[in-house]
């Protein structure tokens, strides 16, 4: 995607506009969560979007947000509880979660930092979803070393899951 402004007054309008089919992306992967979760860890928060629309889906689920922007984390904590300053490379806060799921937030990481995150994520949690942009070599690797199956598929968007 490019260069991109974190800012959160302006992110929804500016992913909107960088990618056309975000909101089909939003709710392909919450389309994808298995089963009502009740505890669910989110990494990348950002502005709060993939949790309202889970929490619309699943109202009873908890959900805990991690996201490394300080000016994301300040914005969502004025409308969520558990929102936390952190980054997917440090340690994930303790499980077990029934979920975690990821929208648009892996492509900071390298392909090390994405294999070590699936690791820990597959020892704390019963679900992964994730959606993002993958051209098809990455998006074969993110399957492989998250145990995932793919979902929904639209260009280079991919929402995938995984059961553990």
């Amino acid at each position: 995607m490019g260069q991109f402004d974190w800012t959160p007054e302006i992110y929804l309008k500016r992913i909107r506009s960088q990618l056309p089919r975000y909101d089909e992306l939003q709710e392909q992967a919450v389309g994808a969560i298995p089963f009502a979760p009740d505890r669910v860890l989110e990494l990348g928060m950002g502005t709060g979007e993939t949790t309202r629309r889970l929490i619309e889906a699943y109202p009873n689920a908890w959900v805990i947000g991690l996201d490394s922007s300080p000016d994301m984390v300040f914005r969502a904590r004025e409308t969520y509880d558990d929102v936390q300053l952190a980054r997917m490379e440090d340690p994930l806060p303790d499980g077990p979660w029934d979920l975690v799921i990821s929208v648009l937030s892996l492509g900071q990481l390298d392909d090390a930092q994405k294999q070590a995150l699936f690791r820990r994520v597959k020892e704390q949690s019963r679900s992964l979803v994730i959606g993002e942009v993958l051209k098809p070599d990455a998006l074969a690797d993110v399957l492989r070393w998250s145990g995932g199956k793919l979902m929904w598929q639209a260009e280079d968007l991919a929402v995938l899951r995984a059961l553990y």
